[in-house]
């Protein structure tokens, strides 16, 4: 496949949330090789904007520029010894397809990441993560390709990674296209069970492999978040904020049973989805948009709604949440417009 180039196109197909927006020019490539012959045309003129599934995106209006979409595929042994493998992924290949060729092949390290939607170039940006693991903890290399055509690899360390952050969220690297990302995982029997409720799920199975801890994410997943294919959605909604340890004892003082996670450098991470629900948001509806009935952190289009009926939703729970405890929480979903 070479090139594609559609115009007034529908982003429907490109965003979780169901809305039925349309970019003035959408470019899909299958190779390096293509996109730097596009770029050395001449034909790429800003704005543009580089995105995956779209499963962490909300677009606000149409775009008037030129989204671009990697359709590049493939999952390539890179080096391998006793005790790891070293994988190169095209940024195309479905996330979850790339998780379940792990787990076929015996590789650990992605399994807790099961069932996240979306593609393998758009985990490095978002720098996603579920039940104790990170993908940065597994990351060795990203590849990339400049607006200006040239490519350029960062080290695991120059991605800068953090809490559901990357340099590659950054404004000024907007205009860096992932193509390739690098993977660096075990051979070697290791798992992370203590996460929410694996260990409970996998009491009644007391010899455990890769595919049942799998199966243990999957159905987890399934059982708290709706599937973005019947009711529109994009996940996790909002970031879980830190505070100081400081605000947390006194807040505990008057909510004892808050949850928390302590994450050193006096720095305590609080569930958001835990604050919505004590806001009576869990299950609310405003305009066409909701807050899901099983879990407060996502928000849902119950169909038909628009962008602002999002974000009006987005901001009443932002608000909510401040004026109960003085917390301040941010949207994971990038908004774009």
């Amino acid at each position: 496949m070479k090139i594609q180039v559609f115009n007034n196109y529908s982003l429907l197909p490109h965003n979780t949330f169901g809305l039925n927006l349309k970019a003035a020019t959408f470019i899909e490539y299958a190779s390096v090789d293509d996109l730097k012959a596009y770029i050395a045309k001449g034909m790429l003129e800003p704005p543009f904007l580089h995105i995956g599934q779209g499963s962490n995106l909300l677009f606000l209006k149409d775009y008037e520029g030129t989204i671009l979409h990697s359709a590049i595929q493939g999952i390539e042994v890179t080096g391998e010894d006793e005790r790891f493998v070293s994988v190169r992924v095209g940024a195309g290949v479905s996330w979850d397809d790339f998780v379940d060729y792990c787990v076929k092949q015996g590789w650990y390290g992605v399994e807790n990441l099961s069932l996240i939607p979306g593609e393998v170039g758009a985990s490095a940006v978002q720098n996603i993560g579920a039940y104790g693991v990170e993908v940065s903890d597994l990351i060795a290399a990203v590849e990339t390709v400049t607006a200006e055509g040239e490519e350029r690899m960062f080290g695991v360390a120059e991605c800068e990674y953090s809490y559901r952050n990357s340099i590659f969220k950054r404004t000024e690297m907007k205009s860096h296209f992932v193509t390739y990302v690098h993977f660096r995982l075990s051979k070697q029997e290791c798992y992370h069970l203590e996460y929410g409720n694996i260990r409970k799920y996998l009491e009644a199975t007391p010899h455990y492999d890769l595919a049942t801890v799998r199966k243990a994410i999957v159905d987890i997943r399934k059982s708290k978040l709706p599937d973005p294919e019947v009711l529109g959605n994009a996940g996790s909604f909002f970031v879980n904020p830190m505070i100081s340890k400081a605000q947390f004892d006194e807040l505990s003082k008057q909510y004892p049973e808050m949850p928390c996670y302590d994450m050193g450098n006096d720095l305590i991470k609080v569930p958001a989805g835990w604050l919505i629900e004590q806001c009576g948001w869990k299950g609310q509806t405003m305009g066409k948009a909701g807050v899901y009935e099983k879990q407060a952190l996502v928000l849902v289009n119950r169909g038909g709604a628009t962008a602002d009926d999002i974000v009006a939703l987005s901001n009443s729970i932002i608000k909510s949440v401040h004026d109960k405890f003085g917390i301040d929480i941010h949207p994971e979903v990038n908004f774009v417009g």
